[in-house]
């Protein structure tokens, strides 16, 4: 029988490209069964530099989930049930600035919701809250992403801190004119699958970072080839590796250096419904979430 494992405080959820956590030990998967159904996948955890971990592979380690249909809440509720409070969330995506070039890295501050086939929230079916999203990447966690990254030897590599992504819900990339579009509503990347991910783990009570892997300049550079998948994958595994060791730094500086995240008490506010006016079956849902 395997040992019991530790705790796993930190997650980090891999996008295109980024199916599997370099350096992981000890792994175990666990099928983790949730009122939302299956998540994408099974949930990795294990030992990274003696940390634990859990990791997901956000469109299935075959990557055969399109953005719509990535189950956001099974991943969210799945991670948070086995402990995570601080997720890290790598993404590729387009650039819709000159400055921010292929190769780069983001790491976006805001988000704009331009999806529509998505369910995005837990709350409903008998239990209320409107969680405050004004800031929807937890700062802290943010700036030790950039701590981590400043750390690593990345010649040529290029992290911008804040930034607005523009999600939207694919799978086909923008025409010109919804690029232009992105662009001037002031979105800096564009892609697909960032929410509801990250109102998501704001409802779990999870601090949320996002790491924005920049693969092409969409469409709206007239002087630049359009995006196509075989671009923004080859740019993205050319980068991936880059994310893992920006990914390990960060892991370790957070068990180094825990941070306080407001994420963790989204719910003392903004919870509507008392807990005793919830079905058995309701309050159990939420007590995930409120952990």
């Amino acid at each position: 029988m395997h040992a019991p494992i530790d705790i796993p405080r930190l997650g980090i959820i891999g996008g295109s490209g980024l199916y599997a956590m370099d350096g992981l030990q000890d792994l175990r998967e666990h099928a983790v069964q949730t009122p939302y159904g299956p998540p994408s996948d099974a949930l990795v955890t294990g030992m990274l530099d003696g940390v634990a971990v859990a990791f997901l592979a956000r469109h299935g380690r075959g990557h055969t989930l399109i953005p719509s249909e990535v189950p956001y809440r099974a991943n969210i509720y799945a991670l948070k049930s086995l402990g995570v409070r601080a997720l890290l969330s790598i993404s590729a995506v387009g650039s819709l600035r000159e400055h921010l070039a292929p190769l780069d890295m983001v790491l976006p501050d805001q988000f704009i919701d331009l999806t529509r086939q998505r369910a995005s929230t837990f709350f409903g079916d008998g239990a209320v809250a409107h969680v405050a999203m004004a800031d929807p990447v937890c700062g802290a966690l943010m700036a030790r992403v950039a701590e981590a990254f400043a750390q690593c030897d990345l010649p040529g590599v290029r992290l911008h801190s804040g930034g607005v992504y523009a999600c939207i819900e694919g799978p086909a990339f923008s025409t010109r004119a919804e690029s232009h579009m992105l662009r001037g509503m002031g979105g800096d990347v564009v892609g697909m699958t960032n929410l509801p991910e990250a109102r998501l783990a704001r409802e779990a009570q999870m601090a949320y970072a996002t790491l924005a892997l920049v693969t092409d300049y969409d469409c709206w550079h007239t002087s630049r080839e359009a995006v196509s998948a075989e671009m923004a994958i080859a740019n993205l595994l050319r980068n991936a590796a880059h994310a893992q060791t920006v990914a390990r730094r960060w892991v370790a500086l957070m068990h180094a250096h825990p941070i306080s995240s407001a994420a963790h008490t989204a719910l003392q506010s903004a919870l509507v419904t008392r807990t005793e006016s919830m079905t058995p079956e309701v309050r159990a849902r939420i007590a995930v979430l409120l952990a």
